[in-house]
This record gives structure tokens, C-alpha cells and sequence, in this order.
């Protein structure tokens, strides 16, 4: 089955054999000191190589195939072909001279995930940004960055979008605090268009766009930002990514994993219900 999928979903294939790998090895009572020894590296490469964290070399592959007691042809074989599969770059890689490593990671699973939730109390998400939006959350961020590298990372941000206009887009389901709609972004302008492209989406059959007010008081996800993908290979748990100044940590243990849910799962509830957001959304645009 796995075979059969196209080369976009290279990341979230190499998930999947990195996981199947993990159970390999675990299944033949192997540490990853152990692996490692096999193939003289570091214990650390194999442990990056389970999380899909670094390309997965075929000797390697096969050498830990057969430590691990697969020792039928057909069946090395097959699993190699996958991880040649999974090695083929996708879209994102003629950006990569500004992708940040950890950003690439984040943009393949987005690109594969077949339903994105998320919980956003500083800015509107990078899929439903406008231009001028991104440009002044971009260089705000990046404040000694050159206007080219700003430039080409407002392009990937563009680029990413298409995703929602795709045949069969994901769900993509946004709870935006409301700070997010107050907070000034350049001229008014800015944010005042920027809340326009937010009403437009809410007319997507696939999006659904949640502003949890300060009325609402606290809720469960205080601490910062966080995304839940959702792939559609029935094989690849749900990963959760919670960025922060530096970087992302990626979790995909199903305790994890349930715990951000959980935390959305409440906050949904919490929030205003979908069927409210565009009045919402049209009263905060005509205070700014």
C-alpha cells in the first residue's frame, strides 16, 4: 500500500519506516547502542533515523534489515524501494536556502497531513496570511535578516497556501486568540486586510476558524502555540509541533499526542463556536 504513494508524501513516508524500524529493532531486542555498533555510528544517528529526522541511507537500511532478522529478499527489497521513495525531495527543497531545518520538517508534514488543528495566540497562521501580513510578521521576526532572504521566505508562505485550493484539501482548523485580531501590524491597513482574507476562508467548506475571546478567561493551552497533523496513512500516528523562538519540538508518543489534543478538544469548546466567527471577525475589523 505504501508503495503506491507519490513522492510529496516523502516525509511522512520516511515516518513510517522510521517507525517500522523502531519496532524492528525493538522486536529483536536491540538498544540503540547496539544498532549503532553495526554500522559505526553513533547511537544518535539511529535514534534520528527512527524519528525521520535525517535521510535514510539504503546500505544502512538494508545492513539494519538484516540485523534485525528480515531475511527474506522480497521483503528487503520492498522496504528499500520505499526508502528510496521517501528520499526524493518534495516542492520545498528549492527553498532550502532559507529553510531553516526544523521548518522543513514542519512544512512537509503540513504538505501531507490530510487534517491541521491548531491553537495560535500571536499571529494569524502562515496558510491564511496575507503578503503584507507575512512581510511585517517575517521582518519582525527577523529584524537583521537581508529583504531578499525576507522576500523568499514571504514566497514559501505564499507557496504553502496552495495547498487549500487542492482538490481534496486538509481540514484546517484554526482557534485564533484574540489577541491575534488586536494586535497592530504596521498601518491599519494591514490587519484590516488581513481580517478580510480571515472572513473569505471562513467560506471554505474545508476551514473552520474559532477566536477564543478574552472573555473566555484562561483556558488550557496558555503556554504558547501548537499544531496536531493528521495524515491519511492509516500506518503514521498523529504529530504534534510546538514551536518556540529557536526552533520546534515534534511529538508524535500517543500520551504526547493526546495531551495537545485534549488541550484543543477543550479549548474548542471554550471558544466561540464556528458559526459565529464571521460576525466576530466583521465587529473586531471595524474597531481597528
Amino acid at each position: 500500500m505504501l508503495g503506491g504513494q507519490a513522492s510529496g508524501a516523502a516525509t511522512a513516508l520516511r515516518l513510517v519506516l522510521g517507525k517500522r524500524l523502531q519496532d524492528l529493532r525493538e522486536a529483536a531486542g536491540l538498544s540503540f547502542e547496539e544498532a549503532a555498533r553495526a554500522l559505526d555510528v553513533t547511537h544518535a544517528t539511529i535514534r534520528r533515523m527512527e524519528k525521520a529526522q535525517v535521510g535514510l541511507k539504503v546500505p544502512y537500511v538494508e545492513k539494519l534489515l538484516r540485523i534485525y532478522g528480515l531475511t527474506e529478499q522480497d521483503e528487503v527489497d520492498r522496504f528499500l524501494v520505499l526508502v528510496r521513495e521517501a528520499n526524493q525531495p518534495g516542492w520545498w527543497h528549492r527553498y532550502r536556502d532559507v529553510l531553516p531545518d526544523w521548518f522543513s520538517a514542519f512544512v512537509s508534514l503540513e504538505s501531507e497531513a490530510d487534517q491541521i488543528r491548531a491553537y495560535e495566540p500571536h499571529y494569524v497562521p502562515g496558510l491564511l496570511q496575507t503578503e503584507e501580513y507575512a512581510t511585517a510578521v517575517l521582518r519582525a521576526g527577523m529584524p537583521h535578516a537581508p529583504d531578499t532572504e525576507i522576500e523568499r521566505l514571504v514566497a514559501l508562505r505564499l507557496t504553502r497556501q496552495e495547498l487549500l485550493d487542492r482538490d481534496r484539501p486538509p481540514l484546517l482548523w484554526i482557534v485564533l486568540d484574540e489577541t491575534v485580531l488586536r494586535r497592530p501590524i504596521g498601518p491599519p491597513t494591514v490587519l484590516r486586510t488581513q481580517i478580510d482574507r480571515l472572513i473569505e476562508a471562513t467560506d471554505r467548506p474545508r476551514v473552520r476558524l474559532q477566536v477564543m475571546p478574552f472573555s473566555a478567561g484562561l483556558h488550557p493551552a496558555m503556554y504558547g502555540p501548537f499544531h496536531l497533523f493528521r495524515f491519511p496513512l492509516p500506518e503514521l500516528p498523529d504529530v504534534a509541533c510546538a514551536e518556540s523562538l529557536v526552533g520546534a519540538h515534534y511529538f508524535d508518543q500517543r500520551d504526547d499526542v493526546s495531551a495537545f489534543r485534549e488541550a484543543l478538544d477543550r479549548m474548542c469548546a471554550q471558544a466561540a463556536p464556528v458559526r459565529r466567527t464571521e460576525a466576530l471577525l466583521s465587529e473586531i475589523r471595524k474597531e481597528i
